[in-house]
């Protein structure tokens, strides 16, 4: 029995074409928030993902979890960018990165889906540690879905890291009346984002701190080409 590095729930693909491991999305809900949350989305999402939604490795009360702490006034000298109301944790955000890229490994292992495509859907900040994996460790992350987050302090990345990133698909959305994660943030990311050699899609929304059913509409139908595009070159 396979013993996780997260606890999460888990949904089948419920559309598996013969003789071909599914692909894996990994639902990475924000802060306060549990694995209930996003996996929500399931009913939404292309019927030939494997789902799983995971629950953050920091418990800030029973039932709120995160995958790592921020500070509103004082805290932690790294900030998540100008501007930005808040200051977080990067070291604890390493933390919870290493954990989840093992935890895709046993996942993908656990549900007999294809390692090599491992797609990660996550919101605020969810998403942030979403992008926090691709970069850190583009072999095991095949694209994101980043909904409403921000990008952590990075460090320079290896030309090696650059080489893996190549073509690697990420849609970042975000609510031009976000309130929690400023749309500035969001902005900040997209610029950072843009100068790798990603396959960037950006998309505004006239939204607060929410998934709305325009934007959730777009994430899907982006993941579903995903899903499209990967079956036809396996």
């Amino acid at each position: 029995m396979t013993q996780f590095s997260l606890r999460h729930l888990a949904r089948p693909a419920l559309e598996r074409p013969a003789g071909i491991k599914p692909p894996l999305l990994v639902l990475l809900h924000g802060y306060g928030s549990n694995e209930e949350d996003l996996f929500s989305l399931a009913p939404y999402l292309d019927e030939r993902w494997v789902i799983v939604s995971a629950r953050g490795p920091i418990t800030l009360s029973p039932g709120a979890y995160a995958w790592f702490r921020i500070a509103f006034v004082g805290g932690w000298t790294e900030t998540a960018g100008a501007g930005a109301p808040f200051s977080v944790d990067v070291a604890g955000a390493d933390e919870s990165c290493r954990l989840l890229i093992q935890f895709i490994e046993d996942a993908a292992r656990a549900y007999d889906a294809d390692p090599r495509r491992v797609f990660l859907l996550g919101f605020s900040q969810g998403a942030s540690i979403s992008l926090r994996a691709l970069l850190s460790a583009p072999d095991k992350v095949a694209g994101v879905a980043a909904m409403s987050g921000f990008l952590l302090p990075t460090e320079d990345l290896s030309p090696a890291q650059r080489t893996a990133l190549a073509g690697k698909p990420v849609m970042l959305t975000h609510g031009t009346d976000d309130d929690i994660v400023p749309i500035a943030l969001g902005r900040q990311a997209r610029e950072t984002l843009s100068a790798l050699p990603l396959a960037l899609d950006w998309r505004e929304y006239p939204m607060r701190h929410q998934i709305t059913d325009e934007s959730l509409d777009d994430v899907s139908q982006w993941l579903s080409r995903q899903v499209s595009r990967r079956l036809i070159n396996n």
